[in-house]
């Protein structure tokens, strides 16, 4: 992704905080059958590999986990918070109006080449898992284990689970660090004085500049 200096994220612990923070992952491949992108949700495992590892499922029908066969690479984009920036958030602006909008975001993005699970045990141990993750915090969680085997067994031969080694990270913080000081401020007090939850999200990040 385009992604200038300024706002160029290369802290391992923060692009894996992203990625864990980002609830429905889009994974992006290139093949005989042109772009494809599935939206989808993830494990993301930091502790394996360089990089760390992601896992996942795509139904069976998605003809994207084929493309994953073929070990071509492929990308995960993790998103955040994004915002508009009104040039009316800038003090400069009662000096200089040559300012003009933009917009404020956080991403991740993530590739390497996918390895595909379509054995039993491997395919329960991705969804028992990616299920025990949303689950946390519920006062009665739900567990596979729960669901009658059989069903589960079918419902396992519906999907195709993926690994994916990540090769390389790439992460956009872009929080106005291009920008004077009082810019700045003006910009994280703009977005916290709204209502709207992701404008506060990256007012928060913007206090740690």
């Amino acid at each position: 992704m385009y992604n200038s200096k300024p706002h160029q994220e290369h802290d391992l612990d923060r692009l894996h905080q992203q990625m864990l923070e980002t609830r429905l992952a889009v994974l992006v491949t290139y093949g005989e059958q042109g772009l494809l992108a599935s939206h989808i949700p993830v494990l993301v495992d930091t502790g394996e590999g360089e990089f760390g590892t992601v896992y996942g499922h795509l139904a069976r029908a998605n003809r994207q986990w084929q493309v994953l066969e073929q070990g071509t690479e492929a990308l995960l984009v993790f998103a955040g918070a994004d915002a508009y920036v009104s040039p009316s958030y800038y003090p400069s602006k009662l000096d200089n109006h040559k300012v003009v909008p933009t917009w404020n975001y956080l991403a991740v993005h993530a590739y390497g080449a996918a390895e595909v699970i379509q054995d039993g045990p491997g395919l329960l141990d991705i969804v028992s898992r990616l299920t025990d993750r949303h689950e946390q915090g519920r006062s009665a969680p739900w567990t596979v284990a729960d669901a009658p085997s059989d069903y589960i067994d079918g419902m396992l031969r519906a999907i195709v689970g993926f690994r994916l080694p990540i090769a390389r990270l790439q992460g956009a913080r872009k929080l106005s660090q291009n920008r004077s000081a009082e810019d700045i401020e003006g910009v994280r007090q703009g977005l916290a004085s709204s209502t709207d939850p992701l404008n506060l999200q990256l007012a928060a990040h913007m206090r740690a500049l």
